[in-house]
């Protein structure tokens, strides 16, 4: 069966400690922690291991990935800084790494400055035994450079996040065409409408998870379902952490039961 997995933040204002301990009895089996600390990162990998919850991937920053594109010291920034959490997955034994390639609406477009700091990253992570998951946002383009750029590359593959599909790209389908590069998932739901990227819990709005279901089957791919969840919608303003997390499972149980 199917591991289901979950962000570690995404309950909001409760201790990695307390996050740990429910999602293990709710029956998540992966996790993956997005950008902070290096402390807190180290912590929350040993809380994981501690309690026999796989650390499947971490998040890259995206704060300034626009920058890589550009000439200048600032866009030497954005790449600094995937090679250092290419060190932490190493480091925490996470094999994945999650990676922007831009962000907004328009950001620069592809460059050769660009494509050099990328093949860079690709070759370090390489080195280090890392997977990088070039994950979709606003562009289609620039994935579909990165895969064509690299597709003799064995560490690199695609995050699919199904919720940035409806609010951001909506009516582009990207399993047909990269689905079978997909080495990681990012899963919520959402309204469907431009940039409404709630990342709600899984049937609480409008995404149509028989479809997602039948593009993972038709992938081949049979890892973790990861769900990229965050407390924020007015939905769950009366839930407690714990009951908000009770209905992030329920779901991520639901949906797996659907690539049965």
């Amino acid at each position: 069966m199917r591991k289901i997995g979950i962000n570690l933040d995404a309950a909001g204002a409760i201790s990695a400690e307390d996050c740990v301990k429910i999602i293990k009895e709710l029956g998540f089996e992966a996790a993956f922690i997005t950008p902070r600390p290096d402390g807190q990162i180290l912590h929350e990998a040993e809380l994981l291991a501690r309690a026999g919850i796989s650390l499947d991937t971490i998040h890259a920053p995206w704060k300034g990935i626009n920058d890589i594109w550009l000439s200048g010291d600032a866009g030497e920034m954005p790449l600094g800084a995937f090679e250092h959490y290419v060190d932490m997955c190493k480091e925490t034994g996470a094999p994945v790494l999650i990676v922007h390639l831009s962000s907004g609406a328009n950001p620069p477009p592809v460059t050769d400055i660009g494509r050099a700091r990328f093949t860079k990253l690709v070759d370090y992570a390489l080195g280090k035994g890392i997977t990088l998951a070039f994950e979709n946002q606003r562009m289609l383009s620039n994935l579909a450079w990165v895969f064509e750029e690299f597709k003799e590359a064995k560490n690199v593959g695609f995050c699919w996040d199904v919720g940035h599909e409806m609010c951001f790209t909506a009516g582009r389908r990207y399993m047909p065409l990269f689905g079978d590069k997909l080495v990681a998932t990012h899963i919520h739901d959402n309204d469907c409408v431009y940039d409404h990227d709630y990342h709600m819990i899984p049937f609480d709005g409008k995404i149509d998870f028989s479809r997602v279901a039948d593009e993972i089957k038709a992938s081949g791919f049979d890892g973790t379902l990861m769900f990229e969840l965050i407390k924020k919608h007015d939905i769950y303003t009366e839930l407690t952490a714990e009951r908000y997390l009770e209905r992030a499972a329920s779901a991520a149980k639901r949906f797996r039961d659907m690539l049965q």
